[in-house]
């Protein structure tokens, strides 16, 4: 499985740390930056991880900023992107089984590295339940 990675000066640190975790893992990984702390622009790095989901060059996106607000904003601009910013791994689990999230959003400055971390393995390993909640995902995508 591929996962998209974006963040910007906020989020690096973060970003690094899920990126080993999920090498470690086996996860093929598509870093699209940004590669140090010094001050991006959030939308460039959600706008790329959202098309690379859409376009199927990876399976999976996760994205963080600082609060991880503007960087799932950014995301969802992008046809086809159910980008979720999650706080907690009950939040995570739950948008993969209703919303069939396809984009993770965490702030850097928001969420600790040991719950990041579970918070991706969550997002990684939860099914969408289909169901009633496919009607909804289906009403989302005609807006």
């Amino acid at each position: 499985m591929k996962i998209a990675l974006g963040a910007d000066h906020g989020g690096f640190e973060l970003k690094e740390k899920i990126k080993t975790h999920l090498l470690k893992k086996g996860y093929e990984i598509l870093d699209l930056g940004t590669n140090s702390t010094a001050s991006v622009d959030y939308p460039k790095f959600g706008h790329a991880v959202g098309h690379a989901v859409v376009n199927k060059d990876a399976d999976y996106g996760i994205v963080v900023c600082g609060t991880g607000i503007g960087i799932s904003i950014s995301a969802n601009k992008v046809p086809g992107v159910r980008a979720a910013l999650c706080t907690n791994t009950t939040m995570v689990k739950l948008t993969r089984e209703h919303n069939d999230a396809n984009v993770l959003a965490m702030g850097g400055r928001i969420i600790g590295d040991v719950l990041a971390l579970e918070m991706v393995d969550i997002f990684l390993n939860t099914q969408f339940d289909g169901g009633r909640h496919l009607n909804r995902i289906n009403a989302i995508e005609k807006i």
